[in-house]
C-alpha cells in the first residue's frame, strides 16, 4: 500500500506540479546550459557532454544528460550554439527533452574586455510513460492499461531566454534568464501549470600563482553561481586549484542565512568535490556531491556527475583566440 500511495502521489504531482530545471554541479563544464552568452567562448569549436545521477539511493531518482556544440566566427564576432538536454525521473515515467539554438554577439569594450549579449530559443517535449506506473483501477480490474491514460501523455512548447557576459583577462560576470515567456507545461490541458522563469547570476576571478621551481602552470579560481526559480533559490560558491593537467575543486551549495524553503530549517544542500583532467583539446571532469540537507547522504548516496569536452580550431583562429580566451573555470 505504501508503494501504491507513492505511485498515486507521483502521478498527481506530474500532472499539476510546477517543474524546475535540472542542475549541474560542474555548471561551467555545461556553460552554454548555464548561459547562452557562453556560446562561442572556446578557441573556435567545442563539443561537450554531461551526465548527472542525483540521489541514486532513492528509487527512481533524477538522471540528466546534456550535449552541446558551439562555434565562434571571428569574421562576424558571433558565437553559435546547439544544446540538447534530457532529464528523467521516476522510473523514466516523467521525462523532459529539449533542443535549444543559441546566438551570442561579442563586443570589444577595451583591448582585453568584452561584452557578449545572447539569445536562446528552445523547443521542449515533456511526457509521462504510463506503462511504468501502476494505478488502483489496474489492480481492481486486473488490466494492463489504466483509465488515467486519458489525462494526457505529452506536451510540447516553445520558450526563449537571454543572457549577457562581461569578461576580461582575470574575471567574468554573467546573468542569464530562461523561460522568459513562462510556457504552460501541464500534461492535463485544463490545468494551468507554467514553467517558472529561472534567473542566474554567476562570475569568478582567476589568480595566477608563481611557478617557483616548477614549470607547470598554476592558477587558483574562485567562482559563484546564484539562481532563483519560482519559490526556490540557491547559491553555489567554491574554488579551484589548477596545476596542469589537473584541476581540483571544493564547492558548497545552499543559502544557510535564509529560510525561504518555509520549513524553518537552514537552507543547506551539499558540499561537492571536483577533479578534472585537461590535456590539449580534451577535458574530463568528475564530481561527487555530499548531501548535508535533511535528506542526509545515507538516504541519498549523494550525486555523481561526469563531464567531457573537446575543442579544436584552425591555425588562424587559434592565434586570434589567444587575445580573447575567457578565464572561466573549466569544471
Amino acid at each position: 500500500m505504501r508503494q501504491l500511495t507513492y505511485l498515486i502521489l507521483f502521478a498527481l504531482t506530474s500532472v499539476i506540479g510546477q517543474a524546475q530545471d535540472a542542475q549541474f554541479t560542474q555548471f561551467y563544464a555545461a556553460s552554454t546550459y548555464l548561459n547562452p552568452a557562453f556560446a562561442g567562448t572556446s578557441i573556435q569549436s567545442r563539443m561537450s557532454a554531461n551526465y548527472r545521477n542525483q540521489w541514486p539511493s532513492i528509487p527512481n531518482g533524477f538522471v540528466t544528460y546534456n550535449a552541446a556544440f558551439d562555434h565562434f566566427s571571428p569574421r562576424i564576432n558571433s558565437g553559435f550554439g546547439l544544446l540538447a538536454s534530457h532529464d528523467r525521473a521516476g522510473s523514466g515515467s516523467l521525462a523532459s527533452t529539449s533542443i535549444s539554438l543559441q546566438y551570442a554577439y561579442e563586443i570589444r569594450v577595451t583591448r582585453n574586455t568584452f561584452i557578449r549579449p545572447a539569445l536562446q530559443f528552445t523547443y521542449t517535449n515533456r511526457s509521462i510513460n504510463f506503462s511504468r506506473l501502476v494505478f488502483p483501477d489496474q489492480l481492481v480490474r486486473g488490466a494492463e492499461t489504466t483509465l488515467e491514460e486519458g489525462i494526457g501523455r505529452s506536451v510540447n512548447f516553445f520558450d526563449f531566454g537571454a543572457g549577457t557576459l562581461l569578461n576580461s583577462t582575470n574575471y567574468w560576470l554573467g546573468v542569464s534568464v530562461h523561460h522568459l515567456n513562462q510556457p504552460t507545461e501541464s500534461l492535463y490541458g485544463r490545468l494551468l501549470a507554467t514553467l517558472p522563469m529561472k534567473i542566474s547570476a554567476h562570475g569568478g576571478y582567476k589568480f595566477k600563482i608563481r611557478k617557483g621551481y616548477s614549470k607547470k602552470k598554476k592558477t587558483a579560481v574562485v567562482a559563484f553561481n546564484y539562481k532563483s526559480q519560482g519559490l526556490y533559490d540557491q547559491l553555489d560558491f567554491g574554488a579551484y586549484y589548477e596545476f596542469d593537467p589537473l584541476t581540483v575543486g571544493l564547492w558548497y551549495r545552499g543559502l544557510p542565512a535564509l529560510k525561504s524553503n518555509g520549513y524553518g530549517y537552514a537552507n543547506h544542500d551539499s558540499f561537492a568535490m571536483i577533479i578534472g583532467w585537461n590535456q590539449g583539446p580534451y577535458k574530463v571532469g568528475y564530481s561527487y556531491d555530499f548531501t548535508v540537507s535533511q535528506l542526509s547522504i545515507g538516504a541519498s548516496a549523494g550525486s555523481h556527475e561526469i563531464s567531457i569536452s573537446y575543442e579544436w580550431a584552425n591555425k588562424q583562429n587559434r592565434r586570434l583566440a589567444k587575445r580573447r580566451i575567457i578565464p572561466c573555470a573549466k569544471f
